[in-house]
């Protein structure tokens, strides 16, 4: 019996589970809670494919999907949860509100539909229906329901524009300024949740750097076919 392949699946199966907690912990209003296990569900969807491919899970149980595995679990707790308490927490309350959550499930159904979501050197085409984030920076921003409104607008439109965004761990170039701007900002983050939500000043600065990186890469991207 492939027990190693398996495992891995069980392994990633485990992101429902937190993606459970992070919902009774949203229900209850604890966001602090709520992104700790969503960052649980986060890191299993970071280290889970390395592990698929140490012991090749497809080669052992063919007959089980791994990757569609890692599809439905993702949109749960990159997208629909993030989404809800986006509308739980004010974010994107009233009509307006309900509307734009509409329009980020269905476009990141698109996203997750799409079989040339993904260009050759690993870098994602169009905005990569990444709404945990989303939610993260506004709950830790706290910019008001007005900015709110219209950066949910923007990702939404932009999931639809050819854009090339960086794959933090899986694009080469630039890969060690990029490994490190993404530690810099796990540190910013882990730090945010333990302080509470809004985030400090300080903390603020350091998580708007590392959002400005990401976009200055993406505007590089795009007229960089296959990267610089």
């Amino acid at each position: 019996m492939p027990i190693a392949a398996i495992a891995v699946h069980v392994f990633t199966a485990s992101g429902i589970v937190c993606a459970l907690l992070a919902t009774v912990a949203m229900m209850d209003g604890a966001y602090e809670r709520m992104f700790i296990w969503l960052g649980a569900a986060f890191v299993i969807d970071a280290v889970d494919g390395t592990l698929a491919r140490m012991v090749r899970v497809e080669d052992r149980l063919p007959r089980f999907s791994g990757e569609r595995l890692d599809l439905v679990i993702d949109y749960v707790t990159y997208v629909f949860l993030p989404t809800l308490a986006m509308i739980k927490a004010g974010y994107l309350g009233g009509p307006a509100g309900l509307v734009l959550a509409g329009l980020v499930l269905m476009s990141s159904l698109f996203h997750f539909s799409d079989t040339e979501s993904k260009a050759e050197d690993n870098c994602f085409i169009g905005f990569p229906a990444v709404w945990n984030l989303v939610a993260f920076y506004l709950f830790a921003l706290d910019p008001g329901r007005p900015v709110a409104l219209a950066v949910v607008a923007l990702g939404v439109a932009m999931t639809f524009v050819p854009w090339r965004w960086v794959h933090p761990l899986r694009v080469v170039a630039l890969r060690p300024l990029t490994l490190g701007m993404t530690a810099l900002w796990a540190v910013a983050s882990v730090w945010t949740v333990m302080t509470g939500f809004p985030a400090p000043t300080a903390l603020k600065a350091l998580l708007m750097v590392v959002a400005l990186y990401a976009v200055g890469l993406s505007l590089v991207w795009r007229r960089a076919p296959e990267g610089v």
